[in-house]
């Protein structure tokens, strides 16, 4: 009884002792165990650890990409012009002794703390250079000057024991002041590429129609030419078609005239006209009587009238005594 009760309290102390010697490194971790403060051994593979208790102690530190948001500066391009930036960048420890060395006690927070100084001094260093334009910053070339940036904050980050694998910006922004006056100014060269698409539009519009006023001209005398011609042709046949008409039978030819001139006179209701009586316009229309007697020298009174009124297409000599 007496021997039981001095070994139990012996088993717990060396249970205790055995597991507190004992510590598990998880794959996201590497460790360091410590002895009074100095780097004893490295455990950087998952797995169980050893280590004396009480005297040596064990520090876990993230083995994952960690990441890392820088405050906003203000830097100033070549061009004077001033911008708001902060970045951001992912990072990992790739040397716990050299971490260790560097930050000591302070941690992860001591290393960020340092690592923001670094990154911002490469943002302004970078982005401040020469040849380097707010222009250059918010274009294309935006990548190039970051990757410059990761490079540089990357070989002044080896010091503390971490490699920088990538540095992004997040915004890059005008300060208020001079967002305003930015503002006009796009807007004027805005304003000034659309006066200048608007006075080549209407140039080329003017070209345009000036080239159909001339189509359209020089169509219309074409036609033109061609209609004269075609009419001085039909004129002419015309006329051939008349004479020949008229050299076979010119009483007949002279009859057809007539009726022409009857017709075009006496369209509609203009179906009276106050003429000569000796008119040859209706030498047809008068009776044979009448021709006979005018053949015959027939001579009307001196105190007949001027006039003779033709009714119904009918001719009426009126007399007076």
């Amino acid at each position: 009884m007496r021997k039981t009760t001095f070994i139990l309290p012996i088993i717990v102390v060396a249970i205790i002792v055995g597991l507190s010697s004992i510590f598990v490194v998880d794959e996201r971790e590497k460790a360091l165990v410590l002895q009074f403060g100095q780097i004893k051994s490295v455990k950087e593979e998952p797995g169980l650890g050893f280590k004396i208790p009480f005297i040596q102690e064990v520090v876990r530190y993230d083995d994952r990409i960690l990441s890392l948001d820088t405050e906003t500066i203000e830097v100033t391009p070549s061009d004077d012009r001033r911008l708001v930036v902060d970045a951001f960048a992912r990072y990992r420890i790739a040397d716990v002794v050299q971490f260790r060395q560097a930050v000591g006690v302070g941690g992860l927070r001591a290393a960020e703390d340092r690592l923001s100084s670094i990154l911002n001094a490469q943002i302004r260093e970078v982005l401040g250079a020469d040849q380097v334009t707010s222009d250059t910053i918010l274009s294309e070339d935006r990548r190039i000057l970051m990757n410059r940036i990761r490079d540089q904050a990357r070989a002044s980050a080896r010091g503390l024991g971490l490699d920088v694998i990538d540095v992004r910006l997040k915004q890059t922004n005008l300060p208020m002041q001079n967002l305003e006056a930015t503002f006009a100014r796009m807007r004027a060269e805005r304003e000034r590429e659309a006066a200048d698409e608007i006075a080549r539009g209407n140039e080329a519009a003017q070209r345009v129609r000036a080239l159909a006023d001339r189509t359209v001209v020089e169509t219309l005398s074409e036609s033109e030419r061609e209609a004269q011609i075609t009419r001085g042709e039909a004129d002419a046949e015309r006329n051939g078609i008349f004479a020949v008409a008229y050299g076979a039978d010119p009483e007949f030819f002279a009859f057809y005239r007539s009726l022409e001139a009857y017709e075009v006179a006496l369209q509609g209701s203009n179906s009276s006209m106050v003429m000569t009586p000796d008119s040859e316009f209706f030498d047809y229309l008068k009776s044979d009587r009448s021709q006979r007697d005018q053949l015959d020298g027939v001579q009307q009174d001196p105190g007949t009238a001027d006039n003779a009124q033709v009714v119904d297409d009918q001719p009426v000599s009126e007399t007076q005594d």
